[in-house]
């Protein structure tokens, strides 16, 4: 079963980054003090999947902090 991700543009509402970065943190407190919103890890400007280096280590560091 392959997985087909819809490509959609940034909006106010979703955000992407190439990768984590602490700082990312107020984006989502911004979306929880407004309508809501996703920020997706691992995506370019124009929706497109670049992948998430060591993405088992970003997971085990953000369950740290």
């Amino acid at each position: 079963m392959r997985l087909q991700i819809k490509q959609v543009m940034e909006t106010q509402n979703i955000e992407y980054k190439e990768s984590w970065r602490d700082d990312y943190l107020k984006w989502i407190c911004g979306f929880a003090n407004a309508q809501g919103g996703t920020l997706c890890i691992g995506k370019n400007d124009k929706g497109e999947v670049v992948g998430v280096e060591d993405a088992k280590r970003l997971l085990e560091d953000r369950r740290r902090r």
